[in-house]
């Protein structure tokens, strides 16, 4: 596996890289490398604490800016893992097109939560991650996915900006999904940790399959509907596992939550997750 950061509007990325990596690895099932840019964003706390060990300089900047010798080897790796987030710099034209065709040949992507703010002018990105907020999406982009009040999953193309979400609480996610390996072993519906629920997400929502939904309530400043909060995208022969969630510390020390993730990284890889807890 390969986790991919550096610029994120997140200032915790650096140790919610090292979570994610450290919980990946634990029982063996997986090797994580890190791949970092030259050139980071936000995240100064945390970057001397935790490294990327990727054989790279780093300098830290004071507002984003691309990195031209950003190139990982993505084909050495069944799946890469993004933690980049909102106002990163776009990764260089020929390394977007090398991404491109390591997805397109069957590779495998994981976007955790803020990686879906990321390179809204990069469409091919787009289609990966099926929905993402901010960066200017609105109906351009592609509809709205929620479900209503009667369960039934809404395409609304209605005019109005991609991304929201209300006061950072715990919220009750509910499984839309039941049979799908990723969601397989969990109960209907659980409380997860205090975290964003991101809201009125829209993209091209092309082959996207809802796993899981999250009820964004108005008394936390929600959007009063049911938003998606764990996906699946087919793009074309690649296989992507997207979750909107994983905002602060505490969602990486959620047992539930670093388990789904985990799943999701084995299945976006075509292997077996059995015996991940």
């Amino acid at each position: 596996m390969l986790i991919v950061d550096g610029q994120n509007n997140h200032p915790i990325w650096p140790k919610s890289t090292a979570m994610m990596k450290a919980f990946l690895e634990r029982n063996g099932q997986f090797v994580v490398d890190v791949y970092r840019t030259q050139y980071t964003w936000r995240g100064d706390k945390w970057l001397e604490q935790y490294p990327a060990n990727d054989g790279r300089e780093h300098q830290s900047m004071s507002q984003a800016k691309t990195d031209p010798s950003f190139s990982p080897d993505f084909a050495q790796y069944d799946v890469v893992i993004s933690n980049f987030g909102w106002k990163a710099a776009p990764w260089p034209p020929a390394t977007q097109r090398k991404f491109e065709q390591y997805m397109q040949n069957g590779g495998g992507f994981v976007s955790v939560h803020a990686a879906n703010n990321a390179f809204p002018n990069w469409l091919e990105y787009n289609k990966m991650i099926g929905l993402g907020g901010w960066g200017g999406r609105n109906q351009k982009d592609g509809p709205y996915i929620y479900y209503n009040d009667d369960g039934e999953l809404q395409r609304d193309m209605s005019a109005g900006q991609g991304g929201g979400h209300g006061y950072i609480h715990e919220f009750t996610i509910q499984v839309r999904h039941a049979t799908h390996p990723i969601m397989q072993g969990l109960p209907s519906n659980w409380l997860h940790s205090k975290d964003e629920l991101y809201n009125r997400l829209r993209g091209p929502a092309e082959n996207l399959t809802v796993l899981a939904s999250a009820y964004d309530n108005k008394k936390y400043n929600g959007y009063g509907r049911h938003e998606p909060v764990i996906m699946t995208v087919d793009y074309h022969q690649g296989r992507v596992f997207h979750t909107t969630m994983g905002h602060g510390e505490a969602v990486y020390s959620d047992p539930t939550f670093m388990s789904i993730l985990a799943k999701g990284v084995a299945w976006a890889a075509g292997t077996n997750h059995e015996g991940l807890r």
